[in-house]
């Protein structure tokens, strides 16, 4: 089993599906920033507009006007990677500049044409996930003859023409994003297939943490996701998953670490 690294999300948004306007204010940041640091994380992802379902999207000021801070708080506390949270290349470029070390683009650099520039100018990690759609719409209907086999064919593409690019495959990160325009079918059938994905040569990052398909599932509030998100962080660490992209960082870290011990033993 592989190192699995666990992302903790940092949401400076108001309205974020599950802790939109909690971590707003500088000292808000701080702490929960304090608190991922010593549960163990790896990677911290701060985003500065909400991607759940049917959310409008925030000018290219106001998404800055929130992340930079962000970005400033953490680095006072620690030389950790930071993930930038964006579609914006203007504020992919001024994250880099106050520190960030990590683009995560859900448009996979197609909604902004300058962020392939940004991308092959930077030398830095970029996400790509796959979503049907976008934010406002994902959710209306999707559909797919084969959810996985067509996620896999969206990646090739999307790489083949980053390196065409100029991007280094070693810097390339994929997301099949999780509740980005899937059922609850097409969000479990992704879950039993990290395999597949890992297959095609990139590190996978795998977003799960809190959302709704758990409540369709298991019938659970938001407020009451985190041990499930765990034991599914638990088991894509088993299938090889990189990066566990999550809220609670301490329940990610234990689960994270109880699969590894798991796996030293045979069945």
């Amino acid at each position: 089993m592989s190192t699995t690294q666990v992302m903790g999300i940092l949401n400076v948004t108001p309205d974020s599906f599950s802790d939109g306007g909690k971590f707003t204010g500088e000292q808000a940041v701080t702490e929960q920033v304090k608190t991922m640091l010593a549960d163990g994380v790896d990677i911290i992802d701060i985003g500065g507009e909400s991607t759940r379902p049917f959310a409008e999207p925030v000018s290219e000021q106001e998404e800055l006007d929130r992340v930079i801070p962000a970005i400033q708080a953490v680095r006072v506390l620690s030389a950790i990677p930071i993930s930038i949270d964006t579609t914006k290349a203007k504020v992919a470029a001024a994250a880099l500049e106050q520190g960030a070390t990590l683009i995560n683009d859900i448009s996979a650099l197609r909604q902004d044409p300058d962020m392939i520039t940004v991308a092959r100018d930077c030398e830095v990690p970029i996400i790509i996930m796959h979503m049907q759609g976008t934010p406002e719409d994902m959710q209306l209907a999707p559909q797919y003859e084969d959810v996985v086999a067509e996620i896999c064919a969206f990646f090739r593409e999307r790489t083949g023409w980053m390196e065409s690019q100029g991007i280094a495959k070693h810097r390339i990160i994929l997301d099949p994003g999780i509740g980005f325009g899937k059922t609850l079918a097409h969000n479990l059938a992704i879950l039993r297939n990290v395999a597949a994905f890992k297959q095609l040569g990139f590190p996978v990052l795998i977003g799960h943490s809190r959302k709704s398909f758990l409540e369709k599932l298991l019938g659970t509030p938001v407020t009451q996701r985190d041990c499930p998100s765990a034991i599914i962080s638990a088991l894509c660490a088993q299938q090889g998953a990189d990066i566990l992209r999550v809220h609670d960082v301490a329940k990610t870290v234990a689960a994270v670490r109880l699969a590894k011990e798991l796996a030293q033993f045979p069945a």
